[in-house]
């Protein structure tokens, strides 16, 4: 009778959400080749912003911002541009490897083997993976959360080597559109804006 009760409690008892592998999760990204998305985010002060994301891996993405902010994010040749709409003047730039974006944008992403992973886990049905450089903690961090079946990329929270957090949320990421590199050229985006 014992045995029949204790199983009776196991199989009541809700199966936990096993989080997604880091190899699971490498494979996702080093399938991609394109992406794009709709994307809401909100800054730490609470600033909220929409827009679309482009993604040609490896090592290039974009953000377009929608109006009244309308900032353009430009990645591309191992650098990353802040074009402000309301300056003519060169866009702020940095190397891509100073930003925590640079771990999910390598030519071949494999996270079990790198000492990046700081974080791994599951909460309410999604698995979070944090990652940072270890050499260079200054900067910053990036927090990426995933669905399953089929996995995909839900979110993600980046924080700044300045501490400020901004969570960006994405809506309908679609996979293998054609995207022209002239979206991932500062070189072309800084000459347009001459014009």
């Amino acid at each position: 009778m014992r045995l029949i009760t204790a199983l009776c409690l196991i199989l009541a008892t809700p199966v936990a959400a096993e989080k997604i592998s880091l190899n699971e999760i490498s494979s996702y990204f080093n399938a991609m080749t394109t992406a794009e998305a709709q994307f809401s985010q909100v800054t730490d002060t609470g600033e909220t912003s929409t827009g679309r994301l482009f993604i040609r891996r490896p090592g290039r993405i974009r953000f377009e911002y929608d109006p009244p902010e309308a900032t353009l994010v430009v990645v591309g040749g191992g650098q990353v541009a802040v074009f402000d709409p309301k300056s003519r003047d060169e866009p702020l730039r940095f190397p891509l490897r100073h930003s925590p974006l640079s771990l999910v944008l390598e030519r071949t992403v494999d996270l079990a083997q790198r000492d990046m992973v700081v974080a791994h886990f599951e909460a309410e049905s999604q698995t979070a993976v944090t990652l940072q450089d270890p050499e260079n903690p200054d900067y910053g961090f990036i927090q990426l959360i995933f669905t399953d079946n089929p996995v995909q990329l839900r979110q993600w929270v980046v924080q700044d080597n300045s501490g400020g957090r901004t969570h960006i949320v994405l809506d309908s990421l679609t996979q293998g559109g054609k995207l022209s590199n002239v979206l991932f050229n500062i070189q072309h985006e800084m000459q347009k804006r001459q014009d």
